[in-house]
């Protein structure tokens, strides 16, 4: 009988730390979510972020590819005064 009682004492005492793991499993299934939320939140920022530099990227070849093209339009023109003054 008294293997009985000692594996009796030993079931009862395990309900408490079954409830105590059982809370702090809640709590990281909360922490877990909000980690989950602010990742969400940082790969939407990240995306825009990306998107926003691709159009800055598209503007500044824009400019590059103008500033080539006066570069080239003034040696034409440099070109021709040369040609006229011969």
């Amino acid at each position: 009988m008294q293997d009985y009682e000692l594996i009796a004492q030993e079931v009862s005492s395990l309900g408490p730390r079954i409830h105590e793991l059982e809370e702090r499993l809640a709590v990281l299934a909360e922490q877990i979510a909000d980690v989950q939320k602010v990742n969400a939140r940082l790969e939407a920022a990240a995306l825009n972020t990306a998107r926003s530099l691709g159009q800055i990227a598209t503007h500044w070849d824009a400019v590059y590819e103008a500033m080539r093209r006066d570069e080239i339009y003034a040696e034409g023109e440099r070109d021709d005064d040369m040609r006229d003054g011969d």
